[in-house]
């Protein structure tokens, strides 16, 4: 039996684009390669002409039913398991995979699970402040100039998601894992937790808790192991709290 990736569990989000026939194009690739939930994040210009001269026919739909947040934290709350995309890569930002491998790992992540895959502003793509957000980095080799117009990018990986299949045997697809909201509530009570006990560096608490995220994210978390975390964090609040009480009730 061939297993494929659920492109209606899949959602494309452009943060902060810039070119309102940009996202027209975006829509047509999505369109053409089955995809039709798209997220658009804090966009510079979405002037309706300049989008339905490039997405044209019936992919303007995917336009009408296009999501707009101002917040990329609110846009990818409901969203399971979050894949950003660059082209520049390094020691802050290692791309861990190309669009067909990418693919062919959604295949069961997908079944059961809100896929978002994000795209950045045409000028600079994602931060790292953005990326810090997802489960993993895919990058589109390319020859010697790695940088793609949107919609060429988007067009790659939603042709890659289109022709993804597996004859394997499968197991079961992969059950429910937490959202974006549960997840990022997860990190800040970490954050919170590790700088009250000394962990973190109040220099730059995000660096360290980075490496948190990057070790978490290895075997992405279901809400019931998010619940455990959190579950520990106020149990080490607790028990940092009673060092703290005899030396208030000394000063009082």
């Amino acid at each position: 039996m061939t297993s494929q990736v659920a492109l209606e569990n899949v959602a494309i989000v452009l943060v902060q684009p810039q070119i309102p026939e940009n996202i027209g194009a975006v829509a047509r690739a999505m369109h053409n390669m089955g995809l039709d939930r798209l997220v658009v994040v804090d966009p510079k210009n979405l002037d309706g002409d300049r989008m339905n001269k490039t997405a044209t026919g019936s992919s303007t739909k995917v336009l009408e039913g296009m999501d707009i947040y101002k917040d990329l934290r609110e846009a990818l709350a409901p969203f399971q398991y979050l894949i950003g995309t660059t082209a520049r890569i390094g020691a802050s930002r290692p791309a861990l995979a190309q669009p067909r491998s990418l693919a062919r790992k959604l295949i069961p992540i997908s079944q059961d699970n809100l896929v978002a895959i994000l795209f950045g502003p045409e000028d600079r793509g994602l931060s790292n402040d953005q990326l810090r957000f997802c489960h993993t980095i895919a990058t589109v080799p390319t020859a010697s100039f790695s940088s793609l117009n949107l919609a060429q990018a988007v067009m790659i990986v939603c042709y890659e998601l289109f022709l993804a299949s597996d004859r394997t045997p499968q197991g079961p697809p992969i059950p429910r894992l937490a959202n974006s909201f549960e997840l990022e509530g997860m990190y800040d009570h970490l954050r919170a937790m590790l700088s009250k006990i000394g962990f973190l560096d109040p220099q730059n608490p995000e660096h360290w808790l980075l490496n948190i995220r990057r070790f978490l994210a290895r075997v992405p978390l279901r809400a019931r192991e998010v619940r455990i975390i959190r579950g520990i964090c106020r149990q080490m609040d607790w028990y940092a709290s009673q060092f703290d009480a005899p030396e208030k009730k000394e000063e009082s």
